[in-house]
């Protein structure tokens, strides 16, 4: 995503048209929804079998939910300039209310904790996560053309909003089809027995858009199909990489959210702090653009790794971690 938008921002126009810049863009199809397939499956595999442990996490989740809902929209601020000279009016409102990607999954995350907590039963937790991957893509047609007449930040979220680019219908379907992908294979172990069965589910569903005409609208269930496919083998094939291969990636993934949120104001601007696509432009060759994108994702990672480790030293101490080995919340302290 960094390296894509980076491109998208700086690379030329003549050199758009570029028979590898072409197939570029269409392998970037797939960063967005394995972005959010990914994050569902995430937020399952790390509950893993024991009972209770979505109702022992719900606090956190919701928390976290609401940190992606804040950055998002953060995110797309436009400044008090902007909405002072907009007005209270609908453009306003969709510029304010944008819904995109980061909002995608903190609203997923939030319907997803509520699923999790009322299904302690894994046959019902198998349906509820299994009907939202289906039923979410299926509903987004309709749930569209009902929302005409509701109010903006509503038709952000529902997707037929002007300028909503990662609307909840139908872009949640990844997130809850990851989500029931990490449900459905949680019995096998991790590695080649999850990474062949994820391979065969991709297959199958990917064979399955050679009878089912995909169609490359907003709305298209067949699109989330056939993405889910795509995300699907890749999960599948970085399960059958040797661990020590995909742990030297690690450290990019652990701090993903913050890499995402760190790179946006600089490439696109914000508020009305210019980034690189209106201080630079389109204009750059393959080359430049390319070392650009590697260095903002090295300098965003950097920045991502210190904000971390200021995090860490400003922690509190925790009880049962003194130095003498005692436990500070059942020791007797004197004077």
């Amino acid at each position: 995503m960094v390296m894509g938008h980076t491109l998208d921002a700086l690379l030329a126009p003549a050199l758009r048209d570029h028979p590898w810049v072409q197939r570029y863009w269409e392998l970037r199809g797939i960063t967005a929804p394995l972005f959010l397939l990914v994050s569902g499956w995430a937020v399952v595999m790390a509950l893993g079998t024991r009972p209770g442990a979505a109702k022992d996490s719900f606090g956190r989740r919701i928390r976290r939910a609401l940190l992606l809902l804040f950055l998002g929209y953060l995110l797309h601020w436009p400044g008090w300039g902007a909405v002072r000279d907009l007005g209270y009016s609908n453009a306003m409102l969709a510029k304010v209310f944008q819904f995109d990607a980061l909002q995608c999954i903190g609203a997923a995350l939030l319907v997803g904790a509520f699923a999790l907590v009322l299904t302690p039963n894994l046959g019902a937790r198998a349906l509820a996560l299994g009907g939202l991957a289906v039923g979410i893509p299926l509903a987004s047609a309709v749930l569209w053309k009902a929302g005409a007449l509701l109010p903006v930040p509503v038709q952000q979220f529902i997707g037929n909003g002007e300028g909503s680019r990662f609307p909840f219908f139908p872009w949640a379907g990844f997130f809850f089809a990851g989500a029931f992908a990490a449900h459905a294979l949680h019995l096998l172990k991790p590695g080649w027995p999850q990474g062949l069965a994820l391979i065969a589910l991709g297959g199958g569903l990917l064979a399955l858009t050679r009878w089912v005409p995909v169609e490359w609208t907003p709305t298209s269930p067949t699109m989330v199909m056939f993405r889910v496919a795509q995300g699907l083998l890749v999960l599948g094939a970085v399960n059958l990489l040797p661990r020590r291969l995909s742990g030297l990636l690690a450290p990019l993934g652990r701090l993903s959210l913050w890499l995402y949120v760190l790179h946006l104001p600089v490439v696109y601007g914000w508020a009305d702090i210019a980034g690189l696509a209106q201080r630079i432009g389109p204009r750059l060759g393959i080359a430049a653009a390319l070392g650009v994108s590697v260095a903002l994702l090295v300098g965003c990672y950097l920045v991502a790794r210190l904000g971390r480790w200021v995090r860490e030293q400003a922690q509190p101490w925790r009880s049962g971690s003194t130095t003498l080995g005692a436990s500070v919340g059942t020791a007797r302290l004197g004077q």
